[in-house]
């Protein structure tokens, strides 16, 4: 079998492998072995289609855990929070600067 390391796979096989999952757990009434023998069916490691799983778990709130639209928004705010410290330092440097030329006596 072909490393599947670094490979993208597209959203609707994800859906669709999670589907199956949640499928074979609902019919055969467990949790055991259905990673695995789905992961197999499509050719896709069972580590990731578990991920996917675990992820999807999360975000329909079967399972504790950051969501995944929580994460990406947590994200965007520690990213914005990041520009406005920075903006701040800006804002400061320049008031101490002009606060230093007031403070200067003029040449007049």
């Amino acid at each position: 079998m072909a490393s599947t390391s670094g490979r993208r796979f597209p959203p609707e096989l994800r859906e669709r492998a999670v589907r199956m999952v949640f499928e074979a757990r609902r019919v055969e009434g467990g949790v055991h072995g259905s990673v695995a023998r789905v992961a197999g069916e499509l050719g896709i490691g069972a580590e990731t289609l578990r991920t996917w799983v675990r992820r999807a778990e999360i975000d329909a709130g079967d399972v504790p855990g950051t969501t995944t639209a929580d994460a990406q928004r947590i994200k965007e705010l520690e990213r914005e929070n990041k520009e406005l410290r920075r903006a701040n330092d800006i804002l400061k440097a320049a008031a101490a600067f002009f606060g230093a030329e007031l403070d200067r006596p003029s040449r007049r």
